[in-house]
């Protein structure tokens, strides 16, 4: 699968779930439900995968941590929030900078239509 199969098929699953439980649950109810739906699925699904910086030719843990890596190709990023913020956008980026991966999704499953809760980002580098 290519990367924008990947990131459809994982808007397809978090519709899914969202579909099935609605909003109003805590972010890790969503998280482990779209997880077990991808690997249903047959994806391979990192879950809360350290993603260190490296600086000055050090590996540095700084305690950033991606919610899924979906085929190693796909950052997906969780949230049950009010509303997305430019705060949440900018700590996807930044996971798609440090970590070298192009595409990254932002769900927030606390949206009455999953569609109005998901962006899409690319990292450009």
């Amino acid at each position: 699968m290519d990367v924008n199969e990947v990131s459809g098929d994982v808007v397809d699953a978090a519709m899914k779930v969202h579909s099935a439980l609605g909003p109003g649950l805590l972010e890790s109810a969503y998280e482990a439900c779209l997880v077990h739906e991808l690997r249903r699925r047959g994806h391979v699904v990192g879950v809360q995968e350290v993603l260190p910086v490296h600086y000055d030719g050090v590996r540095i843990d700084a305690g950033y941590r991606v919610d899924l890596l979906v085929d190693g190709v796909v950052i997906v990023e969780l949230k049950a929030v009010r509303e997305l913020l430019p705060i949440h956008e900018a700590q996807l980026l930044t996971y798609l900078k440090l970590s070298g991966v192009k595409v990254g999704l932002l769900i927030n499953f606390n949206v009455q239509r999953l569609k109005d809760g998901i962006k899409r980002l690319v990292n450009g580098l």
